[in-house]
């Protein structure tokens, strides 16, 4: 039995028009008629009397009222605390985060959050872009903000919110480097790379397997982005990174950058959730909030190098 014929089959009852009830409802009177046949086929006996003049309740009818009332009362109180709920926002929300973009949106994330959410307990995680697949996946990350990944796309949903270029990262007292440096310049050099294969190694490898060239890589690191600074500070070898993440050293000639050119190579940036999950409690909001809050961080020039991508006609449907 249908919940939303229940409620029809009570306005109808208060209003005596199956056509008015439609109008108020907004939908079409066939519908209507539908609806209520239907209830009267699941229940077997009818329900109203029809005439030229409206519909009055039949003995059956009136007996189902009472109870029907009761059921739309419940799923109209049941509404309204979905909405209060929406506007309150989830308990606790999980959000993680790749290294460069927590650094660069943390900040502006949480202060937006606690804003519009107050009563919403934030964990925010810092993880590696298999890491936090992994975590959406089964459950134990609500949202993620990461650069969209070559593979395991199908099981999020992403709204892509920035492109950004890549830089290769170089010890103070290499040469100068030029603005640009061709692909192909990048495996002259000896690099400091993370041990997984997934996400910028990933990416690297197959910058090089398109150039026809070998990948020197000098030190696996999968620890946090300061560390990989430092080893290419002490001149240990070089990175591919985002400018973001080596803006302040590179301005106080501590490393130096290069935009990575011929072809130009760029990371989307995306907030993602998970398809096989449920939503959180206002969702849509929260999922509003985070875009507005890391958009605003590119615009003010907070986040070196990214700009915004270009939205797409269609719905939003989409590391490292």
């Amino acid at each position: 039995m249908n919940p939303t014929a229940l409620e029809y089959f009570v306005r109808i009852a208060q209003s005596g028009s199956i056509s008015r009830t439609a109008i108020e409802a907004g939908i079409e009177q066939s519908t209507m008629t539908r609806h209520i046949a239907r209830l009267e086929a699941d229940l077997k006996v009818r329900l109203f009397h029809r005439s030229g003049r409206g519909v009055v309740l039949t003995d059956a009818g009136s007996l189902l009222l009472t109870r029907a009332r009761k059921v739309a009362e419940a799923l109209d109180e049941t509404r309204k605390l979905a909405v209060t709920l929406a506007d309150e926002g989830p308990s606790q929300l999980v959000i993680a985060a790749q290294p460069t973009i927590a650094q660069r949106s943390f900040a502006a994330v949480a202060r937006a959050l606690r804003a519009c959410f107050p009563d919403t307990r934030l964990h925010m995680v810092e993880a590696l872009g298999h890491q936090i697949m992994n975590s959406l996946a089964d459950g134990r990350i609500d949202v993620a903000l990461l650069y969209v990944p070559n593979s395991q796309a199908s099981m999020v949903d992403m709204d892509v919110l920035l492109h950004e270029p890549l830089y290769l990262i170089l010890p103070p007292d290499f040469p100068p480097v030029a603005p640009t440096t061709p692909v192909a310049q990048v495996f002259d050099q000896p690099l400091i790379l993370p041990g997984t294969p997934h996400g910028l190694r990933g990416l690297v490898e197959s910058l090089a397997l398109n150039c026809n060239r070998h990948v020197r890589v000098e030190v696996e690191c999968d620890g946090s982005n300061a560390i990989v600074k430092n080893l290419v500070r002490a001149g240990v070898g070089c990175a591919v990174l985002p400018l973001a993440t080596v803006a302040e050293e590179v301005a106080l000639g501590q490393l130096q950058a290069s935009r990575l050119a011929e072809p130009e190579v760029t990371r989307e940036i995306a907030i993602a959730t998970a398809r096989n999950r449920p939503p959180v409690i206002g969702q849509w909001d929260i999922l509003q909030t985070l875009r507005q809050a890391i958009l605003g961080q590119a615009a003010q020039g907070n986040w070196p190098g990214a700009t915004e991508a270009a939205k797409p006609s269609g719905p939003d449907i989409s590391a490292a």
